[in-house]
């Protein structure tokens, strides 16, 4: 595992996903000193999300009582694909409108400080390898469901990131070549039908063509507000239409870990973000895919294990990130 001592000033790191922004002040130890979060609305497009997380930082700072001259530097992980070398979010399924938008020059023009940006999946992998559930493990692959899928692979102790820094995009595998259109223009991706975007359509659609579920009954009769979360609710209640959603829902995730078992044979397979908080309810019948399906060897070797940090993964692996760089 690499070092992540650097200079003993923090990092102001940021996680923007999809559904909120979390900003945080990381030390080197990997210790979260102060804490923000919004929600990302992301539908009101890339400036308004950006003036949000300007925001996010200024009332941070001021929290703080810092100013960003004592800061190392400002570490970005991002929901989508990264060109690390010109620090740009050039697509992102999760944050309409994000093509080739410079947020790394944005935020370093304004604080004048160090600035790094890092996909968020990749980010939340460094963070379960220095502080969570990989630390130890020097060859994992970690899986992050919530609004979409993403991941990040550890190989050697180091996160392998590609050629152009976009290695990862589990969530776009195809899984299903007959499958629904993905908001990455793709068909049948793992994001369109193991995510909790995903869990929530599902449960929307069966309800619309008149299967009955207690979700009616949580949501009011306002079916559009079901989320992944609710189905997860209902599924511990015993409701079977949400169990039903939930179990095809770990099936197709069970497939995408075969094919990364097949592949990578990697020690573990880590996952976190929002969904991974149904449990066992969820990971009990994915390992069960890869037990039957995966080569038997690999399959044996693999432990599938959830996610420590929850929602601070991605703004602790992105400080760790800002710390490595300070060391190259």
């Amino acid at each position: 595992m690499q070092k992540i001592k650097g200079q003993g000033l923090p990092v102001l790191a940021i996680d923007l996903g999809g559904t909120k922004i979390i900003a945080a002040i990381i030390s080197n130890q990997g210790q979260v000193m102060a804490r923000e979060q919004c929600l990302t609305l992301a539908d009101e497009g890339p400036q308004s999300v950006i003036n949000r997380i300007l925001s996010a930082i200024d009332h941070l700072l001021s929290l703080s009582r810092i100013d960003s001259s004592q800061l190392n530097s400002i570490s970005i992980a991002a929901a989508g694909a990264i060109n690390f070398e010109k620090g740009l979010v050039t697509s992102s399924p999760n944050l309409p409108g994000w093509y080739n938008i410079p947020l790394r020059d944005v935020v370093k023009e304004k604080y004048r400080v160090n600035t790094f940006l890092i996909n968020d999946a990749s980010a939340a992998a460094l963070g379960e390898h220095h502080f969570g559930a990989g630390k130890g493990i020097n060859n994992f692959i970690y899986l992050t469901l919530g609004t979409g899928i993403g991941g990040g692979i550890i190989i050697n102790g180091k996160l392998y990131s590609g050629p152009c820094g976009s290695a990862g995009e589990i969530g776009h595998m195809t899984i299903d070549v007959n499958g629904p259109r993905c908001s990455c223009g793709n068909i049948g991706c793992l994001e369109t039908l193991a995510s909790g975007t995903a869990v929530a359509r599902e449960a929307v659609r069966r309800i619309r063509q008149g299967e009955v579920s207690s979700l009616t009954e949580i949501v009011e009769g306002e079916i559009e507000s079901i989320t992944a979360e609710k189905v997860g609710a209902a599924a511990q209640d015993g409701d079977s239409l949400a169990l039903e959603v939930i179990l095809k829902a770990a099936n197709y995730l069970g497939v995408g870990m075969v094919n990364l078992v097949n592949i990578f044979n990697p020690e573990m397979i880590i996952v976190g973000g929002g969904v991974a908080k149904m449990g066992d309810l969820l990971l009990d019948p994915a390992k069960q895919v890869v037990r039957e399906r995966a080569f038997q060897l690999p399959a044996q070797a693999v432990s599938i294990v959830p996610a420590q940090l929850g929602d601070d993964a991605g703004v602790l692996g992105a400080a760790a990130f800002a710390f490595q760089q300070g060391l190259d």
